[in-house]
């Protein structure tokens, strides 16, 4: 299941290095950028099977980093594998062959995507950055539309009220008396 992902300002963060890695995983960040965006997931005929808005996304994050003279540089999988953010070794050495020419790498994708390149990087003296932060589990429909595009329809998420311990004490509290009596 997709996770619906928001871009953060990481400029600040990154503008001492001399270069950054942008990694990036093939489903989730672009899915939810065409989402944010309401622009195709993928239109076959204008840009195969990139996201432009994703990749506008990307452009945005490093054009100001250029700007500093930080060089940047771009992995992806393009490819997923069968459990998205599961890498396979051949990925994930190929991920380690890139980065050594690198000081930093930012890391577009969720928790796993940031903890698999953590793991991957563990060995060497590269800090890692995430670049989105996640905010729901994707709830949206897929439609096709004429001619060749695939687009996603955002559906509204459900709030959850949170409560706080002192609520969650006094509820328990109140039902170990309904047993009691």
């Amino acid at each position: 299941m997709p996770i619906y992902l928001e871009p953060k300002d990481v400029t600040t963060d990154l503008k001492d290095f001399h270069s950054v890695l942008i990694v990036s995983c093939p489903i989730c960040p672009p899915m939810s950028m065409a989402m944010q965006t309401k622009k195709p997931f993928i239109d076959f005929l204008k840009h195969g099977i990139k996201t432009k808005a994703f990749e506008d996304y990307i452009k945005s994050v490093r054009k100001p980093l250029e700007e500093n003279g930080v060089h940047t540089d771009v992995y992806t999988t393009r490819a997923p594998s069968p459990m998205m953010c599961l890498w396979t070794e051949k990925q994930r050495g190929k991920l380690l062959k890139r980065v050594r020419d690198h000081d930093a790498v930012l890391v577009v994708g969720c928790k796993s995507a940031i903890q698999v390149v953590k793991d991957v990087l563990k060995d060497t003296n590269c800090q890692v950055f995430p670049a989105m932060q996640m905010k729901a589990i994707a709830n949206a429909t897929m439609k096709f539309e004429f001619p060749m595009k695939i687009k996603f329809d955002m559906l509204p998420l459900k709030k959850k009220r949170r409560t706080s311990q002192h609520e969650d004490s006094a509820s328990a509290a109140k039902e170990n008396q309904k047993e009691t009596s």
